[in-house]
């Protein structure tokens, strides 16, 4: 048998595995180096005389303890007399320190226990708290003038000869968009001048014999029936020619309309009318101008969120295909909902700016004050057919399914109207692996959980 020589002295090689195995010393090598040790300090005690690790009795031949042929014997014995009982003593004291050390290791490890739920899913939750939340509203619509102010043909018609503006041209009242041919009302209307002279003669013709005749009268050369017949002609001349001149006047008039102008001062939206068409009361507009230049947004809202809000709320619109916001305020609701589609209009008035084309697609971010709600992210409400709700743990540890009316959505997450009061353990994630009664281990997502 070979030996290896260890701390505390020599050890047989069968077993060096079990006291060097995994780097410690185990406890069986340490019970069986005590055993033999005693073993052989009950022999050297007997006999007195002691070769090697063999016992040297009377009338019996010496044999080797370690090896099983007596020629090898000598070449596995280890060191004897005085240092074989050194290295024993050495050894005994390293045994009884290393048994020391295992007995405190043993004492300090912690006990490694399974927990008591070692069936429950370990799932993440958060205590949402209650949260102050500005109160928003997200809507789109169109963009379109606040006043549009259709403007088209207000006299008899004819053919347009000259157009004086453009779309985005910006107007004055009463400012000539359009100018229709008149050629045949100006002849008209030289006329009717001519006859307003001719009835204003006649009128100073029969007023020159009126007075001759009442200087004839004195003498008895005219009658007073005379007088009566001269005063009567004189008043229909002057007649004559008041009605002359109110013929003149409207002709004017009527020539007058056929300029097209602008109603009111703003901004010219779209021309539909070209120099040479012929134009009538009955085609239609041919001018749109946004008074004063203002813009609004007429924003769709549902029922719910109409009744949220009021006149004057501040707006934030932002047109599609530019990056530009712009700041309004809501200047009128409508008093109607739409049947069909049970919708109501916000109108949010904006200042003017060529950015804001009427027509236009945007969208609108109004506020309409504050709500103090529990927030929670986006992944911890779930819905179905039912609708919204969220999962939460109990005092006894299992899954309670809690119904939920979600309100705004912020960037910290979603406002929770109604369903929580904000104490709760809700679960964070995976609450679609989970089903109301299942038994988890809660772990907060950020820390301990709180103290109640």
């Amino acid at each position: 048998m070979a030996w290896h020589r260890g701390v505390g002295g020599f050890v047989p090689d069968d077993l060096v595995p079990k006291v060097f195995g995994q780097g410690k010393l185990r406890l069986e090598f340490l019970e069986t180096m005590a055993s033999r040790t005693a073993t052989d300090l009950t022999d050297h005690g007997a006999s007195g005389d002691v070769h090697g690790d063999a016992r040297v009795v009377a009338g019996e031949p010496v044999r080797p303890r370690y090896g099983a042929d007596t020629a090898d014997a000598d070449a596995d014995l280890p060191p004897s007399g005085p240092s074989r009982r050194l290295l024993v003593v050495l050894a005994v004291v390293a045994l009884a320190l290393l048994a020391g050390w295992y007995a405190i290791q043993k004492v300090l490890s912690p006990a490694v226990t399974a927990p008591a739920d070692s069936g429950a899913q370990t799932v993440t939750v958060i205590v949402p708290g209650r949260t102050t939340v500005q109160g928003t509203v997200t809507a789109s619509g169109v963009l379109a003038a606040r006043r549009d102010l259709p403007v088209g043909v207000a006299g008899e018609g004819g053919r347009v000869v000259q157009v004086l503006v453009d779309a985005g041209s910006f107007v004055r009242k009463g400012q000539v968009l359009a100018v229709i041919d008149r050629s045949v009302q100006t002849e008209e209307i030289a006329s009717q001048a001519a006859g307003v002279e001719v009835q204003q003669a006649n009128a100073r013709l029969a007023q020159s014999k009126l007075d001759r005749s009442l200087k004839l009268v004195a003498n008895g050369f005219i009658s007073n029936a005379d007088i009566e017949q001269l005063t009567a002609t004189r008043d229909a001349a002057m007649a004559q020619v008041k009605v002359a001149r109110a013929t003149l006047a409207q002709m004017r008039a009527t020539a007058a309309r056929l300029n097209v102008v602008a109603p009111e001062a703003g901004l010219v939206l779209t021309r539909q009318v070209e120099p040479g068409q012929i134009v009538s009361a009955g085609s239609g507009v041919l001018f749109r101008i946004a008074r004063d230049g203002e813009v609004e947004m007429q924003a769709r809202l549902s029922e719910t969120n109409l009744a949220r809000l009021a006149a004057g709320d501040p707006a934030d619109v932002m047109p599609v295909g530019t990056d530009r916001h712009f700041t309004g305020h809501i200047w009128q609701l409508a008093p109607t909902i739409d049947a069909t589609s049970r919708q109501g209009m916000a109108r949010i008035a904006l200042p003017s700016d060529l950015a804001l084309r009427p027509g236009g697609f945007a969208t609108a971010t109004l506020r309409s004050g504050t709500t103090t709600a529990p927030v929670l992210p986006e992944s911890a409400i779930l819905s179905d057919a039912i609708g919204a709700f969220v999962y939460v743990v109990g005092t006894d540890g299992k899954i309670e399914r809690r119904a939920v009316a979600t309100g705004d959505v912020t960037p910290a997450g979603i406002t929770v109207l109604k369903g929580l009061g904000g104490s709760e353990h809700i679960v964070l994630r995976a609450g679609g692996f989970l089903n109301p009664g299942d038994k988890v281990h809660p772990v907060f997502d950020h820390g301990p959980a709180p103290k109640s």
